[in-house]
């Protein structure tokens, strides 16, 4: 039974390293640490991968601001203007509530605490006949007047933020009580859950507006006059 260490002892080699053997501790060792090395690999890849969709979105919103598809915010003056035109024209029809907000402590906040309840406007490509525009400033009001000859006034990608609106309106394949975050006939998109309707194109007859907010992407105003009058629009 003397043969039995022996034997032990001979599968303890380096050639046949056993349980307890230097050889085999050090590539347990090894393997540890190469374990240690892969998790670490991976926890950076899932960091990396979890980075990523912050990063698209980021991406996603300035490509999608650039194109127009999100209207870009900023403090209204809280001062209202009036527009008016014989005839409005578009194609890309989209309409929907929201809030614009006025600057920290503007004197024209009143008692709204500097918000306005508005309905806006989008048009991908609009044509306006006789464009008037005044705003009161006090006594007197700064008027703009364009498109009253053969050249109509253009706007692409035209949003318009009103608290009034009238005219005589056709609608041509008009959808009524879309979510705003579906829209897709013009380059606006409103809040999630809120009401609004879309049409393939939009013709307004004598149109007024009461507006706080207009942004285009492109504005043409062929005869364009600015001027301080007595009269507003």
């Amino acid at each position: 039974m003397a043969s039995s260490p022996d034997l032990s002892s001979a599968d303890n080699t380096p050639e046949n390293p056993g349980s307890g053997s230097p050889s085999e501790a050090s590539a347990a060792s090894g393997t540890a640490a190469g374990g240690g090395e892969r998790r670490g690999r991976v926890r950076l890849r899932r960091a990396a991968v979890m980075a990523v969709p912050a990063t698209m979105v980021a991406a996603g919103l300035a490509i999608l601001t650039a194109e127009g598809a999100l209207g870009v915010q900023f403090a209204i003056s809280g001062m209202p203007f009036t527009v008016t035109a014989t005839e409005l024209n578009g194609t890309g029809f989209e309409q929907f509530g929201g809030l614009d907000n006025m600057a920290d402590g503007s004197p024209n906040a009143g008692d709204t605490g500097g918000q306005v309840l508005v309905v806006t406007s989008a048009i991908k490509n609009a044509t306006l006949t006789k464009l008037c525009q005044s705003v009161d400033l006090g006594g007197t009001n700064l008027k703009i007047t364009a498109g009253g000859g053969e050249h109509k006034v253009t706007a692409s990608d035209l949003t318009t933020d009103s608290t009034e609106l009238s005219g005589d309106a056709a609608f041509d394949n008009i959808e009524i009580g879309n979510d705003a975050s579906t829209l897709n006939k013009a380059n606006a998109k409103g809040p999630i859950g809120v009401f609004s309707q879309q049409a393939d194109t939009v013709h307004i007859g004598n149109l007024r507006q009461t507006n706080y907010a207009t942004t285009a992407g492109v504005f043409r105003l062929p005869g364009l006059k600015l001027s301080f009058s007595d009269k507003a629009c």
